[in-house]
């Protein structure tokens, strides 16, 4: 009986710390700092290979929040940068966010420019609804799919003509 209750004690507490870790993982990815992140990992060196209840990782919460330390860390650390939940992937949040400086680096360390989010949006797509002229001559560089239509139809040329946007229609061309 104290075998079985000193188990049931331990899985317990092993369920509160895993809970705790990544807990603290998504905080840490929003607005920590980079010793936190490193000192997680220390702990537990897979603390932020997780995804939250809506399907995001740390990585994507740090790009689209702008913790661009912990997520430049998490992204060397080897976390997914292709991970994608129904709204898009770490490039995307930080696209979305006009966190250009996160999206060059995702680029440089090969994220995916082609993956669509649950609507069928692409990375170029946010860009250009965006008006990132940056980041679109960036994607188009990296060979961005720009023939790829949306769940609604609408190619990325399609949106820039909407935009208005002569530049970005222009790269697009």
């Amino acid at each position: 009986m104290k075998k079985l209750l000193f188990i049931c004690f331990s899985f317990l507490l092993f369920q509160h710390t895993f809970s705790q870790e990544a807990a603290d993982a998504f905080d840490i990815a929003r607005k920590g700092t980079l010793e936190q992140a490193k000192t997680l990992v220390k702990n537990n060196p897979r603390a932020f290979q997780t995804v939250n209840q809506e399907g995001f990782s740390p990585l994507t919460l740090a790009c689209y929040r702008g913790n661009n330390e912990v997520a430049k860390f998490l992204t060397d650390s080897g976390c997914d940068i292709n991970q994608n939940s129904s709204m898009g992937t770490p490039l995307m949040a930080a696209i979305v966010k006009g966190n250009n400086e996160m999206a060059r680096y995702l680029i440089q360390k090969n994220a995916s420019v082609n993956l669509t989010d649950a609507n069928g949006t692409t990375a170029l797509m946010y860009a250009v609804m965006f008006k990132n002229k940056e980041i679109v001559a960036l994607l188009l560089q990296k060979k961005a799919d720009k023939s790829v239509a949306d769940n609604k139809g609408k190619t990325a040329f399609e949106y820039a003509v909407f935009s208005g946007n002569e530049e970005i229609i222009n790269l697009l061309k």
